[in-house]
């Protein structure tokens, strides 16, 4: 390969490899899409070191070392679909390197969540759903569903303002904790515990803890811990919000 076209191709590993890790990828996959993307562009002995907020990425031989930072993570499994397309394409030969990068330039300005309001609307349904599923009877259901829906819509806007992923999970779950105490002092709801439970379920970090276990699994030690860590903050972070409200009031679960 040319220079021009060896620097593309870096580009594209590297940038493949950020919108997997930015859209919760496990990094032991980032670590071979990357690889199996240089293989194909012929970089023989091509290598990565992937972390939560960095990858380092090595094409082999003489050619130097580049780098990219993660400056931030979601859950965008459509993000990850599209990039792991992409990359098979590209190493079946079915599309160029030059077609590939515009590709995934593609998918680094695209949207692919769901709209905002069917976000919060599945949040509310999984909140009653779990506390049906915990042993809550159908009078109470409404509470966790409406108590589920705001406190997830609660930590969305306060991360977008502050971007402090553990503040807003901390918001989040303190306004939870309160509308699950005033539905049950006012008499209008009955199972305080289960309201509470099922409703924090939407902010509990599931993909982050599963994502830490595999990496663990597969030898990556280092962001294995690295986002068990960030589970174990968050969980924290949600329990203090919910112990907090129920500390003022005098309540224990």
């Amino acid at each position: 390969m040319n220079d021009a076209r060896e620097e593309m191709g870096i580009d594209a590993c590297l940038l493949a490899g950020r919108l997997m890790m930015e859209a919760g990828a496990e990094t032991y996959r980032v670590d071979d899409t990357m690889t199996r993307m240089a293989a194909s562009l012929d970089m023989d002995g091509a290598d990565s070191f992937t972390t939560s907020t960095g990858i380092i990425f090595s094409p082999g031989g003489q050619r130097r070392v580049k780098l990219t930072s993660i400056r931030k993570r979601a859950t965008d499994l459509e993000k990850i679909a599209r990039v792991n397309a992409i990359s098979r394409s590209l190493s079946s030969g079915d599309v160029t390197l030059e077609e590939a990068y515009g590709e995934l330039k593609g998918v680094e300005r695209g949207n692919f969540m769901f709209p905002f309001g069917l976000q919060v609307l599945a949040a509310a349904i999984a909140s009653a759903s779990f506390f049906v599923l915990f042993g809550g009877d159908w009078k109470n259901m409404l509470f966790a569903f409406f108590a589920g829906g705001i406190g997830f819509v609660v930590s969305e806007k306060f991360h977008e303002s502050t971007r402090v992923k553990f503040f807003s999970e901390f918001t989040g779950s303190a306004v939870i904790g309160l509308l699950s105490l005033v539905v049950v002092q006012t008499g209008l709801g009955s199972q305080l515990d289960i309201i509470i439970i099922a409703s924090v379920m939407p902010l509990v970090p599931g993909l982050l803890i599963t994502n830490a276990i595999r990496d663990l699994m597969a030898g990556h030690f280092m962001a294995g811990i690295s986002k068990g860590a960030e589970a174990f903050l968050t969980a924290f972070a949600i329990g203090s919000g919910i112990a907090l409200i129920l500390s003022f009031q005098g309540v224990g679960m």
